[in-house]
């Protein structure tokens, strides 16, 4: 065999070693994935296994996003005008025929008028996330949420519970609290603010007495 031939032999020969090497390789990288099986995806909602699930709140324990829109607005009118006339006349007093008393009249009239009008409105727009803490044999959910917010020791707390149907529930997991039944939104501030907002001890002690 010639120098050339045992060249080309020898190239062969680490050709196929390499083959062999990279099919060890494959086998050792693929071998755990078959062993083991698929992996299994964790989800933050029990259940839905795809990214086309419905992921709307729907038992007990699960969130929703109360987005809190609410304005009221109410006026009050009031008119009275109420109104009297009265009148008495007296014929002349004779006497004999001779008028002793000339004759004379009475009269009297009152009119009162008075009217008023009262507004009151308010507006509140908050977004909070309350949670489900019951199901009614009819599907609806019981809802209840409460945000605490503190600024500057200024302490603003908002609560909110009431009914909602699962349909009234958007796609995003939000629903208004126009669709909230048996809403009840309680909105409460207590600071330095608030305590300003209150009559005095001494007002509110004439105020009782009178």
């Amino acid at each position: 065999m010639t120098g050339g031939d045992r060249g080309r032999g020898s190239d062969g020969v680490a050709r196929r070693f390499k083959r062999y090497k990279l099919s060890l390789i494959i086998a050792a990288a693929v071998l755990p994935a078959l062993l083991v099986g698929p992996a299994a995806a964790s989800s933050l909602w029990p259940g839905s296994g795809s990214l086309f699930a419905d992921n709307k709140a729907r038992q007990v324990g699960d969130l929703v996003t109360i987005i809190i829109v609410e304005r009221t607005q109410a006026t009050s009118t009031a008119q009275t005008q109420t109104g009297q006339d009265a009148s008495v006349n007296f014929g002349p007093i004779l006497w004999n025929s001779v008028p002793l008393i000339p004759g004379f009249g009475v009269s009297g009239k009152d009119n009162f008028r008075a009217g008023g009008s009262t507004t009151r409105g308010g507006s509140l727009n908050a977004r909070m996330t309350a949670k489900v803490v019951d199901v009614l044999p009819n599907g609806n959910l019981v809802i209840e949420g409460r945000q605490t917010i503190i600024v500057n020791d200024e302490e603003q707390v908002i609560v909110v519970s009431g009914v909602i149907r699962p349909q009234d529930i958007a796609p995003d997991n939000t629903v208004l609290s126009t669709y909230v039944a048996d809403a009840t939104i309680n909105y409460q501030g207590a600071g330095v603010i608030g305590d300003k907002q209150e009559p005095g001890l001494l007002t509110r002690l004439l105020n009782w007495l009178f």
